[in-house]
């Protein structure tokens, strides 16, 4: 349980900024049918998974656009390990998540089997029309508390120090794109235990995120991720 909560908060980490419609930010073409497809490496630049997003349906409800985006994660032997259908909001160029659907149903139903109640907290990762080089970025976090028959289990990420440091071009397996390099620090404290990682996010307009890189505090590379397929 510990593992497969962790892991649905690093993927939360690294996709949150796929949440944005054109009305609301220049840099995700958000339409039904839209599929991205993002392949992760280890330190050792082996493969480790693929995560794949798509818009399955988009709304208009008064001034807000509302989509589902529907997710599923394998390991690198081609495994689903989880998959899970969220929801989001834009509106007045603010993106929201729906936090407690960010986590799959079949999860949430048998936490609730085993009498264990869980608790979804956080604060949106918000993304400027404009950015600019050296600007400074909102904060952003996300908490899943756990309770069941006294015992309680907390997790929790913060995303804090997000700085746009550069822009320059990066190259995948999907493309070439002229990028945003973002910058910044993220804290986990998963059953008490904290740990800091810095992470470097590439953004281009138009398609979203192209690459991320996770490093220690040390400076050694933990993970990376890259865009290796897109259709919008």
């Amino acid at each position: 349980m510990k593992n497969t909560i962790t892991l649905i908060l690093c993927c939360f980490l690294s996709t949150t900024l796929l949440k944005a419609q054109d009305s609301c930010s220049k840099f995700y073409p958000m339409v039904e049918g839209a599929a991205y497809e993002y392949t992760n490496y280890n330190k050792k630049n082996k493969v480790e998974g693929v995560t794949n997003y798509k818009v399955a349906s988009v709304t208009q409800n008064g001034g807000d656009t509302q989509a589902t985006m529907a997710m599923t994660y394998q390991d690198k032997k081609g495994k689903e390990l989880f998959n899970s259908d969220y929801h989001i909001t834009c509106s007045n160029n603010t993106v929201r998540v729906d936090y407690k659907s960010l986590f799959p149903s079949q999860m949430m139903k048998q936490y609730e089997d085993m009498g264990m109640e869980m608790d979804i907290t956080g604060t949106d990762i918000e993304l400027p029309n404009n950015l600019t080089v050296g600007q400074d970025l909102a904060d952003a976090n996300i908490a899943v508390a756990l309770s069941m028959s006294g015992m309680k289990m907390n997790f929790n990420v913060d995303m804090t120090d997000r700085t746009v440091e550069k822009r320059e071009s990066v190259t995948t397996a999907a493309g070439t794109f002229d990028c945003y390099l973002i910058t910044e620090t993220n804290t986990s404290q998963t059953m008490g235990a904290e740990q800091q990682m810095n992470s470097k996010l590439w953004l281009a307009e138009g398609v979203g995120i192209i690459k991320q890189e996770t490093y220690k505090k040390n400076g050694n590379l933990v993970s990376r991720m890259e865009l290796s397929k897109f259709s919008g």
